[in-house]
């Protein structure tokens, strides 16, 4: 269970599951509060009483994540449980031993010397200032993020994560996890490094030769290695173990700290005698010999020293000795001068040099050799190159200790440990450039007292004391941080986020994670091959900066959105100083080293991008999200200040879906065609309609959202959905094409499927649904776009090798049939396709001019497209166009007056068919209609309950001499004005009752001449589209409007029919009476 969400899921019945708080018990005695709070008593199960949740809520206590026993037992209801015990950590344990072991430990002593000598005080103050100004404000953004409610365990990623969201929180909480991880690698560097230099240094595998690190990075990875698996053991036997340990490693570490500022008192009354010994003004090892001189008088016979030897072979009569060596003279000074001494002038400024050379006293006499081969290997050297960028990545992983707590910690509070870390890193600059020499500060290793750790020097009572609290603080910090990191994995993993990482979620019994443990001891040893303190130090410090950075990012964000759940305890914090911790951890992180900078920020981009496409959805109420929302508020007020440009519009669609029987979608290649035309650009709304009441079908309606969803993630479709329920279809269409959208981001155009089966269909609601639907459009201005036969369209998983886009542009509606095509082909399904652009010449048109015109005016659009200029010549209206005409009104007549029941209907249909059948069998007679022969088609379609003989005539024209093929209850006839004479005078002999009935009898003059024009015009324009474009992927045509009277209704429906007869695929398209492309750039 995720701790942070405290969730139980809870499904009672057939009912929506819902969420319910872990701390909430249902268990109540109905006798007591039936009594009392019997207006309440219904919401009893979900809603408890306050009286018997406040214990809980009071007593909540945060466990911290590992370190725990889990005993499991059986409750009443025989549930298995798991009952948590953690381990009773306070703020002094949990919070500031790891603080403290690592803050105080590896650098202080093995390296802040180093980078006083280098850096000169006033630099090296610098260095301190920026880095612990830095650790100071995101300590105090840590505070105010710790303190706004419950932080359970993952400490610094728990925070990020719920503050900034899962992208941002798994990024940088991997960051820190491996920030942690080489923290380790160099605390056991440090550890070694004390062991093999200061303690046992005859222990060394590899001999070490003065400048090459080589052979000392050997023996460092060796030792290093072995001292990985024993800590390794150690942490998982048990943090316990980790805890108790921490106490007496602490201890050490104190009486270091003592023993330091006992020292810098002592040499001010009396300082140590540590002498240091120079040839010129060059500083020599004194490991190799004994008396800082020459020659020696033994029994008033002059003898050469051990460091004779060094520069000179043969005696002191006939030696050959270094030219260097002879023209300088040995001085000897002490290492500690004492605090009085004035020193601090000549360790007030820098002193930084080159890899392998020679460390140097300013102002000390010396004269030069002519022959610079000389030996160098008994000097004092640089085993790298210093500038103040490196010595500020060495020296910030000695701030980062404050993360060191909130690993494990439940409760972070915010003890002063940073003001207080502050001034003694501070002091110990001051107190370091004021009491000891500068070449011993600026000698790494304390080569030239002795092989002694240069800030021993000035310990007291004892050198040793700083050499033993030194090797176990930097033993505790390692501890300390193989104990973390593990646990940073393991909540990332639980979290679920990054889904390879799920196998380091387990943990073993007692709650330590193995697997994690196992991999960040892995981790570990790539740090300790490195084999560099100073390599692995910059690593460091850039991961933790960029930990820093975001929590930082974190408080502020959070503040200036001033969420209601933004009540942080803690309230010395304000987001200036949350920006200018952000703004200072990005420059550190470039200051330090810019191409590691770099390589994190990458590294950090490329986990955030791998968290957005494979990772789980998580809500965690972050801060980001709410980011976005201010930013959507903001951007959809601005544009609702001005409608879009034209260079701007962009296709909003509304997509209008049908559902089946089991709230499936209808259509699924709607959808497809609309990721292909939007490409995940701009807004698109899905919407359906279910027909009654929310209440009745509040269940329903969810259930369609989620299939609507699956269909849209299935097809690849960007955009929201919406499902609505109406006491009918239409209104509720018409509620989604006035209301969908927010603000300025508002659809513009609608998609939707056409009506396939409107002759069909029981009730004629559906292409009444559809006019309505058109008219709706044309008033709110909106673009309309039917897809008729929408389910042959290509799929997202199609691709159209070749073939043509054909638009055919009729009429001007402000470009949008030029735009779309051009849209489509962005898409790989389409993107094969050429695009042909057809228009239409009348004959007093000059055609050869319409396409010069139309070639320039495509340039100008900067669209590559085919043009073709069609010419259609007036002609008579063809006697084919009467009959459809004829057949289309007598359809329309016999639906408005036909009121007979459901019986009497069948029983009409039925006898009609017998008849149609037994007249196909006989040969029909071919007669020549003229204009005076008045006659009807006796075919009766009782209210769309059936299509009887004529139900064929909507075929192509081309295809009018096929034969007809019955079907079971069904006549189908392939119709010409011959057959259609013939039968009409059999029918009217037998079925004269009827004709009398409904008195029908219209003629081709007596036909409205408007339907018959449409008509003409419908099949002229059918003919040669069909001629052009049958083979064409996609027609796109504009749609004609409906007619202002809506009697004419279903004559508009075998308009559209007749128009696209013979066509696979086709696109209606109808303008929204605005400019939608331009020419301008």
């Amino acid at each position: 269970m995720e701790c942070e969400e405290g969730l139980n899921v809870e499904t009672l019945g057939d009912e929506t599951p819902r969420e319910t708080s872990s701390l909430i018990s249902t268990d109540h005695d109905d006798s007591i509060y039936g009594k009392n709070m019997a207006l309440y008593e219904d919401e009893m199960d979900s809603t408890p009483m306050v009286s018997s949740l406040l214990n809980k809520l009071a007593n909540y206590t945060n466990i911290t994540q590992g370190a725990v026993e889990h005993e499991e037992a059986e409750s009443e209801d025989g549930i298995q449980r798991v009952t948590v015990n953690g381990p009773q950590m306070g703020t002094f344990i949990g919070v500031f031993l790891p603080c403290m072991q690592n803050i105080l430990g590896v650098i202080l002593f093995l390296r802040l010397t180093w980078i006083v000598g280098t850096a000169g005080i006033v630099e090296a103050l610098a260095i301190v200032f920026m880095c612990c100004s830095c650790t100071m404000l995101t300590a105090i953004s840590m505070s105010a993020i710790a303190t706004n409610g419950v932080v359970p365990a993952g400490g610094s990623y728990y925070m990020i994560s719920r503050a900034l969201g899962p992208e941002f929180g798994g990024a940088v909480g991997l960051c820190f996890y491996l920030g942690t991880t080489f923290a380790g690698s160099m605390y056991i560097l440090g550890t070694m490094e004390i062991f093999l230099t200061y303690i046992m240094p005859n222990a060394a595998v590899f001999k070490a030769e003065t400048g090459e690190p080589t052979g000392m990075q050997n023996n460092m990875r060796i030792y290093g290695t072995c001292c990985l698996v024993i800590m390794t053991l150690v942490v998982f036997v048990g943090v316990k173990y980790v805890n108790k340990l921490a106490l007496v490693f602490l201890s050490c570490v104190m009486l270091s700290i003592m023993a330091i500022y006992a020292g810098v008192i002592q040499s001010a009354i009396k300082p140590p005698n540590s002498p240091v010994c120079l040839l010129g003004n060059r500083t020599l090892q004194n490991s190799r010999f004994d008396k800082c001189l020459k020659t020696e008088l033994i029994n008033n016979v002059t003898t050469p020293t051990q460091l004779w030897k060094l520069f000179c072979e043969g005696g002191i009569e006939n030696a050959t000795c270094d030219e260097y060596f002879t023209n300088n003279n040995l001085t000897e000074i002490q290492a500690v001068p004492g605090l009085l001494s004035g020193v601090i002038s000549d360790n007030m400024w820098g002193h930084y040099g080159q890899y392998r050379a020679i460390v140097e006293k300013e102002g000390q006499s010396s004269e030069q050799a002519s022959d610079n081969t000389n030996d160098i290997s008994y000097y004092i050297l640089n085993d790298i190159t210093t500038f103040f960028t490196l010595l500020v990545g060495i020296y910030f992983p000695s701030v980062t200790g404050i993360m060191a707590g909130s690993n494990r910690s439940g409760d972070l509070r915010d003890p002063p440990l940073g003001k207080e870390f502050k001034a003694v890193y501070l002091s110990c600059v001051v107190l370091f450039g004021a009491c000891i020499e500068g070449v011993v500060l600026r000698d790494k290793y304390g080569e030239s007292v002795k092989g002694t750790l240069a800030v021993a020097t000035l310990a007291w009572p004892s050198s040793w004391v700083i050499v033993i609290g030194s090797f176990f603080s930097c033993c505790g910090a390692g501890l300390q941080s193989l104990t973390g990191a593990p646990r940073i994995l393991q909540a990332i993993a639980r979290d679920g986020i990054m889904p390879f990482l799920q196998v380091f979620g387990h943990s073993k019994s007692n709650g330590e994670p193995t697997w994690a443990l196992l991999l960040t001891a892995a981790i570990c040893e790539i740090g300790i091959l490195i084999g560099s303190l100073d390599h692995v130090a910059p690593i460091l410090s850039m991961l933790f900066l960029m930990c820093y950075l975001f929590v930082n990012l974190a408080c502020a964000v959070q503040t200036l959105l001033r969420t209601p759940n933004w009540r942080p305890r803690f309230k010395f914090y304000h987001w200036s100083l949350s920006f200018l911790g952000m703004s200072l951890s990005l420059s550190l992180m470039f200051v330090s080293s810019w191409y590691y900078a770099l390589v994190a920020i990458l590294f950090s981009g490329c986990i955030y991008k791998y968290i957005e496409y494979r990772g789980a959805e998580k809500e965690w109420g972050d801060g980001i999200r709410g980011l976005s929302l201010n930013a959507a508020q903001y951007a959809l007020i601005k544009l609702e200040e001005a409608p879009p440009h034209t260079k701007n519009w962009r296709p909003q669609l509304l997509v209008l879906l049908k559902l089946d029987s089991d709230l499936g979608v209808k259509h699924p290649c709607l959808l497809s065609f609309t990721s292909q035309l939007k490409a995940g650009k701009g807004l698109t709304i899905v919407c359906s309609v279910l027909e009654g009441t929310y209440m009745a079908r509040e269940a329903d309606a969810k259930l369609s959202e989620k299939n609507i969803k699956a269909a849209m993630a299935k097809e690849k479709t960007k955009g929201f959905c919406h499902v609505v329920v109406s006491s009918n279809q239409r209104d509720g269409f018409s509620h989604l094409i006035q209301s969908a959208g927010l603000g300025g981001m508002k659809h513009n155009a609608v998609l939707m499927a056409w009506p396939a089966n409107w002759k069909q269909a029981e009730s004629s609601l559906s292409w009444k649904n559809f006019i309505e639907t058109v008219r709706e459009t044309t008033a709110a201005h909106q673009a309309l776009l039917v897809a008729k036969n929408i389910d042959t369209f290509p799929t997202n998983q199609d691709r159209l090798a070749e073939g043509t886009i054909d638009v055919w542009w009729i009429v001007h509606d402000g470009g949008l049939l030029m735009l779309l095509p051009f849209l489509l082909r962005q898409h790989k399904v389409w993107r094969r396709c050429k695009m042909r652009i057809f228009t239409v010449a009348q004959m007093d048109d000059n055609s050869i001019q319409m396409k010069k015109d139309l070639q320039m005016f495509l340039y100008h659009l900067r669209l590559d497209a085919k043009v073709e200029v069609v010419e259609m010549h007036a002609g008579d209206i063809s006697a084919f166009t009467y009959e459809k005409t004829l057949v289309m009104e007598q359809r329309s007549q016999m639906l408005k007056q036909m009121q007979l029941s459901k019986t009497e209907r069948g029983r009409e249909i039925q006898s009609i068919s017998d008849e149609s059948r037994s007249s196909i069998r006989r040969k029909p007679c071919r007669e020549k209609p003229t204009q005076s022969n008045k006659f009807q088609v006796p075919t009766i379609i009782l209210d769309e309950e059936a299509q009887l003989i004529h139900d064929r005539n909507t075929k192509s024209h081309a295809t009018l001499n096929d034969k007809a093929t019955p079907t079971s209850d069904r006549v189908h006839m392939t119709w010409t004005k011959e057959k259609l004479s013939s039968e009409r005078n059999r029918h009217r002999e037998a079925h004269m009752t009827v004709r009398d009935i409904f008195n029908m009898k219209p003629e081709w003059e007596n036909l409205d001449q408007t339907n018959v024009r449409r008509m003409h015009t419908a099949v002229k324009l059918n003919e040669v589209v069909v001629n052009k474009s049958q083979g064409a992927q996609l027609v796109l045509l504009n749609m004609p409007g409906p007619p202002k009277n809506k009697g004419g209704d279903e004559n508009y429906m075998e308009f559209l029919e007749v128009l696209t007869e013979g066509l696979d695929r086709v696109l209606l398209v109808r303008g929204s009476s605005r400019e939608v492309i331009t020419i301008y750039s």
